[in-house]
């Protein structure tokens, strides 16, 4: 997958994918018109992209997802450490817990990832 990004409105789209797929083109469009008011051109146009990234894939007019949700962030996060803190998770954690101090349960949790990590 070339380009991980996808632009806020993209991203709510995507949910929508995930959230049904397998599902027929034409029940896409209907989804999106009622979630976006879109137009089925535009369903078409943003999904081609979603497509073009390697997110999604329009087989016969059946869209399925080329990879899952949790799999599309958990790579898309790793890519915004790596480019934002030269890969550093460590920097990450510091830049993101300041001026918010971590609860006990949120404390807990990233001690559990640490030990099941090693």
């Amino acid at each position: 997958m070339s380009e991980l990004q996808m632009g806020v409105i993209e991203a709510k789209f995507a949910d929508v994918i995930w959230s049904s797929e397998p599902v027929s083109g034409a029940a896409l469009a209907k989804k999106a018109e009622a979630a976006f008011q879109w137009k089925r051109t535009t369903t078409y146009t943003v999904l081609k992209r979603l497509c073009d990234k390697g997110i999604f894939q329009n087989n016969s007019g059946v869209v399925t997802s080329c990879i899952s949700r949790e799999e599309y962030y958990a790579r898309h996060s790793k890519q915004y450490v790596e480019e934002t803190f030269q890969g550093s998770l460590p920097a990450f954690l510091a830049a993101f817990t300041k001026g918010k101090p971590l609860t006990e349960q949120e404390r807990d949790e990233i001690r559990r990832m640490i030990d099941a990590a090693e």
